[in-house]
């Protein structure tokens, strides 16, 4: 379980996570986070958040973010609104470290799915890119669907692919939630 000022690192994607104020905080009003995105983090799959809108301040470095095939770089100082819907994502693409304050509104799970894809990623468990095998992948999506959607395939597609790949998920013991990397 998230808690203030508990610490997540992911080390495929060179992202760092410190919570500022978790849901339960928050009465699931919001969730804050500090956010550092290390050198040349890796740029994670386009994506989008049906329920939740999202504002990011950059505190230090600059954040590259690819909202709708658009490229947009913030600087220190420089913030962003993604209200629900919109198809981001962010990474930092320079030599020095970021560091961005983020907020997320209503909070939902979303800190169960961050500490979810971290765990995964410190144990060995995904690609260079930072993603699970997709039976893996396949139980997270559906478990989180209202959290986050990858913007390809189609969603339609992904729940029909999803719905197959989670049943052979389930058969290779793989799970949508982990309690060991929520404690």
């Amino acid at each position: 379980m998230a808690y203030k000022n508990k610490f997540i690192s992911n080390p495929v994607t060179g992202q760092d996570i410190l919570f500022l104020i978790t849901a339960k905080d928050s009465n699931g009003e919001y969730l804050e986070m500090e956010s550092t995105y290390n050198a040349r983090s890796i740029e994670p799959a386009p994506h989008y958040h049906p329920y939740q809108d999202e504002a990011f301040t950059v505190t230090e470095g600059e954040l590259t973010i690819n909202m709708d095939n658009l490229i947009v770089v913030l600087h220190t100082g420089e913030s962003m609104y993604i209200p629900r819907n919109k198809v981001h994502a962010m990474w930092n693409n320079t030599d020095a470290k970021t560091v961005v304050n983020w907020q997320v509104q209503p909070a939902m799970n979303t800190e169960h799915l961050l500490e979810t894809i971290t765990g995964l990623a410190a144990d060995g468990k995904v690609n260079a890119k930072g993603m699970p095998p997709l039976p893996q992948l396949a139980l997270i999506a559906i478990h989180y669907t209202d959290v986050l959607r990858l913007a390809k395939p189609p969603l339609g597609v992904q729940k029909v692919l999803f719905g197959i790949l989670s049943g052979v998920g389930r058969l290779m013991g793989y799970k949508a939630v982990y309690d060991e990397y929520l404690d």
